[in-house]
């Protein structure tokens, strides 16, 4: 089997199995797998999201997690309000509702941001996209009235008005939702893998390696990587809006830094110049982080001690170190 066909075949496997195994555990009497797998996909989602700025433009950017609560409050505020009274402008259980503010909000911070901090370079574009994540999370600790520190709950999930009726499509039901975020989930990996062989991803891939001659070519890199860091962030508030319906809960605990480090190891730990990387990396992330809990409370030892030992000799990550065993 020839390289291309390897790659198909492990591609279309890691979507059979995650479309599979989460069925089979329901069926079997295991329905918190449906849970975990549901977790899995909405981080793989929010991990190719990143992985466009990262593998793509080489924008190491540790605010993304900032998109996460964006999307997260945007379902979560509109919620509060249709179930408490006030902003009847805002005010809705209208998952299309919530979708678009989702998009809008998170398009608007994105082009914002991303404006000023692809000024930077280096370790100075790390710590400003991390001010301004951190600027959300402060900003979200402040609002009182939505529980503050605390977080906000949830009560119901989004309704999608016309499929509900029509098509009996109700995500309050889990294994409707999880369906739900795995067609999102092929839905951002076509964009990304459309992105990244288009002629915009390759000029993002030229700028990343030398940024001199694709300035010398006549092409300006920054609008490129601008589009990127709005896609990127819409991608995420997306993201984001599917977990506030998925944990029934949102916090500002979302958009700390450390989720944005989180994305980035699952990127890593797949492998970063594969499309499927986040969505492999995201899997052994969070069935790890299960697995290890349940034999130890002092997990996040033995867990960072793997992570470590993967960045610093498996190069490539899992689908680097699956493709060294097979040429091998």
């Amino acid at each position: 089997m020839d390289s291309t066909n390897a790659r198909r075949f492990g591609s279309g496997l890691v979507l059979v199995l995650l479309l599979t195994v989460p069925f089979l555990m329901l069926y079997l009497g295991k329905a918190f797998w449906l849970d975990i797998f549901t977790r899995l996909v909405i981080l793989a989602i929010a991990a190719s999201s990143l992985s466009l700025l990262l593998s793509v433009a080489g924008l190491p950017s540790f605010g993304h997690a900032a998109y996460l609560g964006l999307g997260a409050y945007a379902v979560g505020i509109p919620v509060y309000f249709a179930t408490y009274g006030g902003a009847d402008w805002l005010a809705s259980y209208n998952g299309w509702w919530h979708l678009v503010l989702t998009i809008s909000v998170c398009g608007l911070f994105a082009l914002v941001t991303g404006a000023i901090s692809l000024r930077t370079r280096g370790v100075h574009f790390i710590m400003i996209t991390m001010a301004f994540s951190q600027m959300i999370f402060y900003l979200l600790v402040s609002l009182e009235e939505f529980g503050g520190d605390d977080g906000l709950s949830v009560d119901l999930r989004s309704e999608f008005l016309g499929l509900d009726k029509r098509f009996g499509f109700n995500i309050e039901e889990p294994w409707i939702f999880y369906l739900l975020c795995y067609g999102v989930l092929l839905v951002v990996l076509f964009i990304v893998s459309r992105l990244r062989h288009s002629h915009f991803g390759r000029v993002l891939a030229a700028a990343k390696q030398n940024e001199t001659r694709v300035r010398a070519l006549g092409v300006n890199p920054y609008g490129y990587r601008l589009f990127a860091f709005v896609i990127a962030g819409i991608i995420g508030g997306v993201a984001g809006f599917l977990y506030a319906n998925f944990s029934y809960f949102v916090s500002p605990g979302m958009v700390e830094w450390t989720r944005s480090g989180e994305l980035m190891f699952m990127i890593i730990l797949g492998g970063a110049s594969s499309i499927f990387g986040p969505v492999v990396g995201a899997a052994c992330f969070v069935l790890l982080e299960h697995v290890l809990s349940r034999i130890t409370l002092f997990w996040h030892l033995p867990f960072g001690l793997l992570l470590l030992g993967v960045v610093l000799f498996g190069r490539g990550g899992v689908i680097g170190l699956l493709k060294r065993e097979r040429d091998t």
